[in-house]
């Protein structure tokens, strides 16, 4: 509650209003586009991670007895197997996972604009469908 000068009070009203009930609240989530950027940031960070702790696992652990990691040197420019190259591997699998996860959001986001668009144009013309009979 908020009063005014006079002292009286008066109830606080948000501008948007509240969903009709627990399922639409779990639907508008559930139907919310996703961000791009937060979700490119995400997967390149977690590619990064990944590729760094993969070298670095290599690079203390025995090169020889593990994975061959410098095959990665053909996508990622610079990189090597060494501790340079788990910052360098760690800024090109960042690059790659933002690229992969700006790319999924927007195909996601635009494939779920469509279809709300389909099942929203379909709902309309079946409403409207019998308009001339009434005339």
């Amino acid at each position: 509650m908020a009063s005014d000068n006079s002292g009286s009070s008066f109830p606080v009203t948000t501008s948007q209003p509240a969903p009709a009930s627990p399922v639409a609240s779990e639907l508008i989530f559930a139907f919310a586009p996703l961000s791009k950027r937060a979700f490119g940031i995400a997967l390149g960070l977690a590619f990064g991670l990944v590729i760094a702790a993969a070298t670095a696992l290599v690079i203390v652990r025995d090169r020889e007895a593990s994975i061959n990691l410098g095959l990665l040197s053909a996508y990622f420019f610079g990189y090597s197997v060494s501790w340079p190259g788990v910052v360098i591997g760690f800024c090109w699998a960042f690059v790659a996972g933002f690229a992969a996860g700006w790319f999924f959001a927007f195909c996601r986001n635009f494939a779920l604009a469509t279809s709300i668009f389909v099942a929203t144009t379909r709902s309309e013309l079946a409403e409207t469908r019998d308009f001339l009979d009434h005339i």
